[in-house]
């Protein structure tokens, strides 16, 4: 086999939420100019319809599907529509997911602050909109007896950060659901069932973008701290994920499951000292 088909998308039918955001858009994109078929799930109308517009405009394939990733009964109508329209689905891509002011502990607050229903919100949006996709879509994947799942992670999962407990708290559960499931769909369903996740370290997105830096571009500490414990020391470009995303989408990595892939510039890797 090539390298090219080694790491070929072509044809693959990829189920992807969360690709309105800018990663996830990014991934969209390329996913869709390297073959592949992309359903994009989201909840805002507008939103999907102008990245499947964005898709098509530049010779790709992608289909828009609405729902909420948090209501069950939305995403099952969902996956009826997308096995009667595409009888397959081949890779799920789980990237919807953010953080809530109320599920943040700021510098002139403490823990007795934390406001509780912005957490359970956090906690639903990113570990139950990854756990209630993935239930409704798997089960194309059992009837064609094969499948691959691909979860996005964080930095914050396994280096607990200041401030954002909520949304730490819910990526680690994102972790911990990678690697249990990689198990459980392997041994009751077979060998051809991968799930994996990416954990992305510092990207300029508009979710985090005042808290990394000011008005005049320059650094805030916060952002200073962060590139201070990247051994690239800058943060990273929406392109910087697509390498590990096309490798974890191929065949290229068929005998990968339950690992976790850091893209972070060396931040995991560093004690900073």
């Amino acid at each position: 086999m090539s390298t090219s088909d080694l790491f070929s998308l072509a044809g693959k039918k990829i189920a992807f939420s969360g690709a309105t955001g800018v990663l996830g858009k990014t991934m969209a994109l390329h996913l869709a100019a390297s073959g592949a078929e992309l359903l994009i799930l989201g909840r805002t109308p507008d939103k999907v319809n102008e990245l499947v517009a964005e898709i098509a405009s530049a010779g790709g394939k992608a289909w828009g599907y609405f729902a909420d990733v948090t209501d069950e009964e939305s995403l099952a109508k969902v996956a009826e529509m997308i096995e009667s329209e595409h009888g397959r689905v081949d890779v799920l891509i789980n990237s919807a997911g953010g953080n809530m002011p109320g599920a943040v502990v700021r510098p002139d607050q403490n823990f007795l602050d934390l406001d509780t229903p912005s957490l359970r919100k956090v906690m639903d949006l990113n570990y139950l909109g990854t756990v209630l996709p993935t239930k409704a879509l798997l089960p194309l994947m059992l009837k064609q007896g094969k499948g691959n799942i691909l979860n996005i992670s964080s930095m914050a999962a396994t280096r607990p950060m200041t401030r954002v407990m909520g949304y730490a708290s819910a990526k680690a559960a994102i972790d911990n659901l990678t690697k249990w499931l990689s198990v459980e769909l392997c041994q009751k369903h077979g060998p051809n069932f991968r799930v994996n996740a990416i954990a992305p370290g510092f990207f300029l997105t508009e979710q985090n973008r005042t808290l990394l830096t000011e008005a005049d571009g320059s650094l805030t500490q916060r952002g200073n701290q962060i590139i201070g414990h990247t051994p690239m020391t800058r943060f990273g470009k929406p392109e910087d994920l697509l390498g590990a995303l096309q490798w974890l989408c191929s065949d290229a990595s068929a005998f990968v499951t339950g690992t976790i892939i850091p893209v972070d510039g060396g931040f995991s890797a560093y004690s900073g000292v």
